[in-house]
C-alpha cells in the first residue's frame, strides 16, 4: 500500500529505470550469443529477474549487481535441459520469447507463471510455432500455462499475425533463426522493433519491410561485448504526464529510449498541447535515445486510434489520467489488446478513475474520457498490474486530498523506486 498527497505542481531533472523490453532481450540474446556480454542500465525489476532466473536454469552463468549484468554466452545450442520448471513469474515477454527459443532446443522444458499469466492467451504464439514444427502442449490445447515444449527441427513459414504484437513477432523470429529456410511474419501495424534492432547488433541479418519482417535460418549470434540499456519510455510517461497536467510544472527525464515504434506517448503529449522538447538526441546500440522535457500547457482532448495504438499500448492507463485534465473529450479506440494485459486494462482504468470522480466510459475497444474533471483522492487498487498502480498514483498527484494505492508492490515489476521518484518531483 502507498499513499499520495495531491500537489500543486511537479518539477525535477530525473532518470527512470532501464527499458524493460530491451533488458529482457539483452539477457536472452547474450545467453544465446558466443562470448561474454556486459549489460549496463539493466532493469532489476521482477519481470527481468525472471528472465535471468530462467537462463540460469538453462545452464548460463549470469552475474547481476543492480543495473549491471554480465552474461557468459554459450551459443545457440549451449543451453542445457533444465532440471526444474521454468517459472516466469508475471512476465509475458519472458514466456512468449522463451517459447520461440525453446522450440529450437533438442530437449524438454516446462514454462509456468503466476495467476495473471495463467489467464493470458498463449495460442497466439503456440499456433505459429506449431506450424513451424514445434511440439507444444498446455491447458486448453496450448492456450494457457503450464506449457510443455520439446524442441526440434523447425521449418520456416510465412505467418500473417492477426494482431500487432512484438511478443508474437519476436517468438516467431527467434524460432526462425534456427529453422530450415526463411521465416516471414506480416502484421497489421508495425509493433515495437527492439528484437530486430538488437539482433542486428549481435550480427544477425534481419530484413524489415513495409508490413513485416523476415529472417533466414541457420544464423548465429556474436556478442557485441557491451550493451547500454536506455531509460524506459513507458516508465518516463508517468512523471511526464504529471508535468503536462499540473500548472507551472516542468520535468526533464534523461537518457530515455525514443524508439519510433514506442514513442506514441510523445506524439500524444504534443497533440494534446503539452510543451515537449527532445534534447541531446543520439543512437545507442542501434536505439534512438534523448533527454525528454515536458512543461505544463493547456491541454485538449483528442482521438487516439489506428496505427499509433501499438506504439503506446502500455501508456494508455496514464494517457487516460491525462485526458481527465484536458479540455473536451478524448476517445481511445482500436485498443482491444488492453483486455489481455496483466488485467483487463479497459475495465480497471475505468473503475479506478471513476473512484476519483472521473467522467469516463468503457467501450468495446477502448474508452471515452470527458476532460476538465476535478479529481478527488480515493482508495484505489493496482489489481496486481504495475501500470494501473502507477496511473492511479499519478492521478493522485492531481487529486484533492489523499490517494491510497493498494497492492502497490506490483509497481516494482517495471519501476523500482517509483514512489521515491514521485516524492522527489513533488518537493
Amino acid at each position: 500500500m502507498a499513499t499520495i498527497q495531491g500537489v500543486q505542481r511537479v518539477e525535477g531533472d530525473i532518470t527512470v529505470p532501464g527499458d524493460k523490453s530491451i533488458s529482457h532481450r539483452a539477457v536472452m540474446f547474450s545467453a544465446l550469443a558466443e562470448g561474454t556480454t556486459s549489460i549496463e542500465g539493466f532493469l532489476p525489476g521482477a519481470d527481468c529477474l525472471s528472465t535471468i532466473s530462467c537462463f540460469r536454469k538453462l545452464g548460463i552463468a549470469i552475474e547481476q549487481d543492480g543495473d549491471r549484468v554480465q552474461v557468459e554466452g554459450k551459443g545457440w545450442y549451449g543451453l542445457t535441459e533444465p532440471a526444474d520448471i521454468l517459472d516466469i513469474g508475471n512476465s509475458g515477454t519472458t514466456i512468449r520469447l522463451m517459447m520461440g527459443i525453446l522450440s529450437t532446443q533438442p530437449f524438454h522444458s516446462v514454462l509456468i507463471g503466476d495467476e495473471s499469466i495463467a489467464r493470458r492467451p498463449m495460442k497466439r504464439v503456440t499456433g505459429p510455432l506449431r506450424q513451424m514444427g514445434a511440439d507444444i502442449a498446455g491447458r486448453q490445447n496450448g492456450e494457457y500455462t503450464p506449457l510443455s515444449l520439446r524442441g526440434g527441427k523447425l521449418t520456416g513459414i510465412e505467418y500473417h499475425s492477426p494482431v500487432s504484437s512484438a511478443q508474437i513477432k519476436s517468438a516467431v523470429l527467434l524460432a526462425g533463426l534456427q529453422a530450415e529456410g526463411t521465416t516471414t511474419l506480416y502484421e497489421p501495424e508495425v509493433s515495437r522493433d527492439h528484437t530486430e534492432r538488437m539482433l542486428r547488433s549481435f550480427g544477425v541479418e534481419v530484413e524489415s519491410f513495409t508490413g513485416g519482417v523476415r529472417v533466414r535460418g541457420g544464423q548465429r549470434l556474436v556478442s557485441p561485448g557491451r550493451i547500454h540499456v536506455p531509460g524506459d519510455i513507458s516508465s518516463a510517461a508517468f512523471p511526464l504526464v504529471a508535468a503536462a497536467m499540473l500548472p507551472d510544472s516542468r520535468i526533464i527525464v534523461r537518457n530515455v529510449g525514443i524508439n519510433p515504434t514506442r514513442s506514441g506517448i510523445i506524439d500524444v503529449l504534443k497533440e494534446m498541447g503539452a510543451g515537449l522538447m527532445l534534447h541531446n538526441e543520439r543512437i545507442v546500440n542501434g536505439e534512438p535515445v534523448a533527454d525528454v522535457e515536458v512543461a505544463y500547457s493547456s491541454l485538449k482532448g483528442i482521438e487516439i486510434g489506428g496505427e499509433i495504438i501499438p506504439r503506446l499500448i502500455d501508456e494508455i492507463p496514464v494517457i487516460a489520467v491525462l485526458a481527465t485534465q484536458a479540455e473536451g473529450v478524448t476517445v481511445i479506440k482500436d485498443a482491444a489488446e488492453l483486455k489481455v494485459k496483466e488485467t483487463n486494462r479497459i475495465d480497471t482504468v475505468v473503475a479506478e478513475l471513476r473512484k476519483m470522480g472521473a467522467h469516463i466510459e468503457p467501450t468495446e475497444d477502448g474508452m471515452i474520457i470527458h476532460g476538465g474533471t476535478p479529481l478527488t483522492g480515493a482508495v484505489c487498487d493496482s489489481h496486481g498490474d504495475h501500470r494501473i498502480g502507477m496511473a492511479a498514483a499519478v492521478a493522485g498527484l492531481a487529486a484533492a486530498g489523499e490517494t491510497t494505492v493498494l497492492n502497490a508492490a506490483s509497481i516494482d515489476v517495471s519501476f523500482p523506486g517509483f514512489f521515491a521518484t514521485l516524492q522527489q518531483i513533488s518537493e
